[in-house]
């Protein structure tokens, strides 16, 4: 593993000049994102050595290096889920390639469906913690000291100071924003009503296929995280509208120059 990840860091910076110390995972609600990152240069995940390739609709596959406003930004266009079919150690991959670049701070976004009955379509959640319910753990197996503890805390998986940075710069922009604990399954499935209900009595106000074995994975790095979804949809009992996949990208995109004019500020101040 430890020689896997370091044949694919050193074909990466091959290909860039400077490394940053930010890295943004691109997922739903924050794509266009890659439209305001100058001085860009792509590298597709298949020309890069040992990375899988992301086969969900409306999922680019590249790595995107350039500036977003004064900060040289590392940039994931489209994730890899559990659901796809990759393992866990395939899933994060690319959170253990970044750590060997020299990344200390990762961002991530989803979209999610919501459980908080003060949610609506389209609100902006940021992540405060999550519930891990996928089958497996990212770390199990053996541990490598190189990459991180055996046992690493999951106290601050996010980071309370990019937390109340964000905070204020969506107070600045008269945005409304919302905190909430982001639960992760491994879908395909939307949830049932049942399961929307479950999920909420366990603590969660969000629910979504993705992040939380990257936050592990970042953590276990030593990195700092900072999380946020978008709202795409809510479930529960008294709901009866059946989410599409059409519908969750079209509130996404509705959503996104809310979510990208806080991530552009964010990134830069951090």
């Amino acid at each position: 593993m430890l020689e896997t990840i370091k044949q694919t860091a050193d074909y990466i910076r091959s290909q860039v000049d400077e490394m940053p110390k930010t890295a943004i995972i691109l997922g739903t609600g924050l794509g266009a994102l890659v439209d305001h990152i100058e001085d860009k240069k792509y590298i597709p995940y298949s020309q890069i050595p040992n990375f899988p390739v992301s086969t969900v609709e409306g999922h680019s596959g590249n790595l995107i290096f350039g500036r977003l406003g004064d900060k040289k930004v590392m940039a994931m266009q489209g994730r890899f889920h559990y659901y796809e079919g990759y393992d866990m150690k395939q899933v994060t991959f690319p959170v253990r390639v970044m750590k060997a670049l020299g990344i200390e701070t990762l961002f991530v976004s989803n979209a999610a469906g919501g459980m908080n009955k003060d949610f609506i379509v389209g609100d902006i959640m940021i992540i405060t913690d999550h519930i891990n319910l996928f089958p497996e753990n990212p770390l199990r197996g053996k541990n490598y000291a190189e990459l991180g503890p055996r046992f690493p805390a999951m106290t601050e998986a996010y980071s309370h100071e990019l937390i109340g940075l964000a905070d204020k710069i969506a107070e600045e922009k008269g945005i409304r924003v919302m905190h909430g604990v982001y639960v992760g399954t491994p879908g395909p499935t939307f949830e049932t009503p049942a399961e929307y209900e479950y999920f909420r009595i366990i603590g969660g106000d969000a629910v979504g296929m993705s992040t939380v074995p990257e936050v592990i994975v970042a953590n276990h790095a030593g990195m700092r995280v900072f999380g946020v979804s978008v709202i795409t949809d809510l479930g529960g009992k008294e709901v009866h509208d059946v989410p599409t996949h059409e519908e969750v990208q079209k509130a996404a995109e509705a959503a996104q120059p809310k979510m990208m004019e806080v991530m552009r500020e964010l990134v830069n101040r951090s």
